[in-house]
């Protein structure tokens, strides 16, 4: 029989695993799931993340290589791809590979296990779908042979859904599996036999336990949002799933950050891998327009709407902290402006579904949601981000707002900040190495200024800190600045860690806005 995958490009050999694999004995049946593991499974948010451990003896040494050379003029084509898969990429639209796929896409062909760090918007599915696809070949088994695990229902109906576009021939089968809805269709799907399953690890287990899927003929593992799955306590489950595949297996694992809990899941069950490492020191957020309103939190929705109906959005995402709140808000915007809609984990599943594809043909228009729920959302035309609640994860607020301007594009992200968020603020800023432009608009100026920040003609390098002082001022003035300079940044190897400029008042914390 013809090989499911094609050897890679580097002549290594790749043949079919025998079932039986150490990792996939026959008449050994999947563990029952933990009693909390349906609470986070299928990408339901939590409250409480998952805590890390951590064991150092775990810790790979891993150093992320710099990022390769790009060349701007390169074309798919230039990638020697084979023919339908071409054709495929061409049919939907696709001339010129991002950075990230540029990177990832080679190593993937020889067969390497990759590690790929980029942030949101870069085109890391077509990344890792792209050598798979290359590699896949007419087969007659049953099993999958391609799995990707993602951390919400949305992101493995994308995938499903773009791997099917790109599908290099109409033989070729994807089934999404994820919780929140009836199990027929998916046990119905994977009976029928498939190459690529796309899931949440909850439903991954699900059917593992149920004895509906078979990982033991997986050739080619995803991690995609690594980092994520890991936030909302997937990792003992995506253990437990690389463990049922088998060990001579391709992995790849995409993720925007790599930290310490992710470098042990590279040291336990990757070859080798190529890190590559697409983001910059300072996240990229060029292409996006960035202000800020200073509000009470009492004036938040009328403020919404001035700015709606001033900016007069395409379409736009409206980011809120909790899902209660969401519903709250949804219950007030639906009567002020037209084709609203909200989505959160508490939805059912077909409710968010036509939802989603509502949100991306453009008949909804604006859209609340909460963090884990923005993860599959991809709209190209997406030209605003309002933050009504600012994140208290500032790696969020760059997930965020990287939802417009995607791949280039322009976009326009604003926030809505309470007087006593001025230290979250100015770390968001210090993350982004850039001052957040503040806007007004009349009679909705909060009743006490935020924090003071550094005076505006100041030029502020948040990235050194260094010995940056500001104007003289007249006498009895403050400026929100202490007495003395902020301190320089410590020489490496003091241990200390670089101290943030001295603000003149102290902030209450994010929780008791409200």
């Amino acid at each position: 029989m013809e090989p499911v995958l094609t050897p890679p490009t580097n002549g290594d050999d790749w043949t079919v695993p025998e079932t039986g694999s150490k990792h996939v004995p026959s008449d050994e049946p999947v563990d029952e799931l933990p009693p909390d593991s349906e609470a986070a499974a299928d990408g339901e948010e939590t409250d409480d993340p998952e805590s890390e451990p951590g064991d150092p003896a775990d810790d790979p040494d891993h150093e992320s290589a710099p990022p390769p050379e790009v060349d701007p003029a390169m074309t798919f084509a230039d990638l020697k791809l084979i023919r339908p898969l071409m054709d495929a990429i061409t049919h939907a639209g696709y001339t010129h590979p991002t950075p990230i796929q540029e990177a990832v896409i080679p190593p993937a062909l020889r067969g390497k296990d990759v590690i790929g760090q980029a942030q949101t918007g870069t085109g890391k599915t077509a990344a890792f779908l792209i050598p798979f696809l290359n590699r896949w070949r007419p087969h007659t088994l049953k099993g999958p042979i391609g799995l990707v695990m993602t951390p919400t229902r949305e992101l493995a109906l994308q995938i499903a859904t773009e791997a099917d576009r790109l599908a290099p021939s109409t033989r070729f089968r994807t089934v999404p599996v994820y919780g929140g809805t009836g199990m027929q269709r998916q046990l119905t799907g994977l009976a029928r036999g498939c190459d690529l399953v796309a899931g949440t690890p909850g439903r991954v287990l699900d059917h593992l336990q149920r004895g509906s899927l078979s990982l033991s003929q997986v050739r080619y593992a995803v991690l995609d949002e690594a980092d994520r799955m890991l936030d909302i306590g997937f990792r003992d489950d995506i253990e437990r799933i690389l463990k049922r595949c088998p060990t001579e297996r391709q992995t790849l694992l995409m993720s925007a950050t790599v930290p310490d809990a992710i470098k042990r899941l590279v040291n336990r069950y990757m070859r080798d891998p190529v890190h590559l490492n697409m983001t910059p020191d300072t996240p990229t957020v060029d292409k996006i327009r960035q202000s800020y309103f200073t509000v009470d939190a009492d004036r938040k929705f009328e403020l919404l709407k001035r700015v709606v109906e001033r900016e007069k959005p395409r379409q736009c995402l409206i980011f809120v902290e909790r899902k209660r709140w969401a519903d709250n808000l949804y219950r007030d915007l639906k009567r002020a402006v037209p084709k609203a809609a909200v989505i959160h984990g508490d939805l059912p599943q077909t409710q968010r579904e036509k939802i989603m594809a509502a949100f991306r043909t453009g008949d909804i228009k604006y859209l609340i949601a909460t963090d884990v729920m923005s993860r599959g959302i991809d709209v190209s035309d997406l030209s605003h981000v309002i933050n009504y609640d600012l994140p208290m994860d500032i790696e969020n607020y760059v997930h965020r707002i990287g939802r417009t301007g995607r791949i280039g594009k322009d976009g326009i992200a604003i926030s809505f900040v309470l007087p006593e968020q001025g230290e979250l603020l100015t770390n968001i800023e210090m993350m982004i190495n850039r001052l957040i432009e503040a806007d007004r608009i009349e009679g909705f100026e909060a009743a006490a200024p935020r924090a003071n920040r550094p005076p505006a003609e100041v030029k502020v390098v948040f990235s050194g800190l260094d010995s940056v002082k500001p104007p003289p001022k007249p006498d009895g003035e403050d400026d929100g600045w202490g007495d003395d300079a902020p301190p320089a940044a410590p020489a490496a190897g003091d241990g200390d860690q670089p101290k943030k400029p001295v603000f003149g008042r102290r902030n209450k914390r994010y929780s008791q806005r409200l």
